[in-house]
């Protein structure tokens, strides 16, 4: 009995925080401005450097499109939500009861809600994996929309070379093209519209 209880309890937190889970990791990671560089150095002629994450974090698209992921998740993280609340009282119920019960019917009664627990956990890991094929498309169709820009600023700043800004320890960042992509990508677009991505066919289980 007290197996059947810990089991199901155990089963509905963990189902539960990982739709919460979900909605904490639907935006893309908002990224700090660079803090002042104690190195210093003269510039490097034709050594650039780009920061994506800040493209996206600082953009209009990309907090538009932020906003958006995070409306849907929790749109369905609601309607999981609505499914967890039943499912938590018949819990509550099983075990307030389970002492008058035979035991046998503790084990057809325990096993059903293990089963609808499965389904629910099930129910939520899809739409965790949803909601990063969603990020990870719309992160795409972002970096589609800023590659030109980035390729106007590179020729226009006599780059040679764009380095990850983000993973650079320090020096002189005069060649920073992070604000001119910025800039040219809030004049080009500053919102996408989509929904949530289906699971790819054969990914549900």
């Amino acid at each position: 009995m007290n197996l059947h209880r810990s089991l199901l309890v155990a089963a509905l937190a963990a189902a539960t925080g990982l739709s919460f889970a979900s909605a904490a990791s639907a935006a893309p990671a908002q990224v700090a401005a660079p803090a002042a560089n104690p190195l210093g150095g003269n510039p490097v002629p034709g050594v650039c450097m780009l920061s994506r994450e800040a493209v996206f974090a600082q953009s209009k698209v990309g907090q538009a499109a932020s906003e958006r992921l995070k409306s849907l998740a929790a749109q369905q993280q609601s309607l999981l939500e609505n499914q967890r609340k039943p499912l938590d009282a018949d819990i509550q119920a099983f075990q307030q009861k389970s002492s008058t019960l035979t035991a046998a019917q503790r084990q057809q009664q325990g096993q059903a809600l293990q089963q609808r627990m499965q389904a629910f956990q099930a129910q939520a890991g899809e739409l965790e994996q949803r909601i990063q094929l969603t990020r990870a498309k719309v992160m795409q169709q972002i970096g589609q929309q800023a590659q030109p820009i980035v390729n106007s600023s590179y020729t226009s700043h006599h780059c040679g070379l764009l380095l990850n800004r983000d993973a650079v320890l320090g020096g002189n960042t005069s060649n920073d093209l992070t604000g001119d992509v910025v800039s040219g990508l809030d004049a080009k677009i500053t919102t996408l519209n989509f929904n949530l991505e289906p699971l790819p066919a054969g990914a549900a289980k």
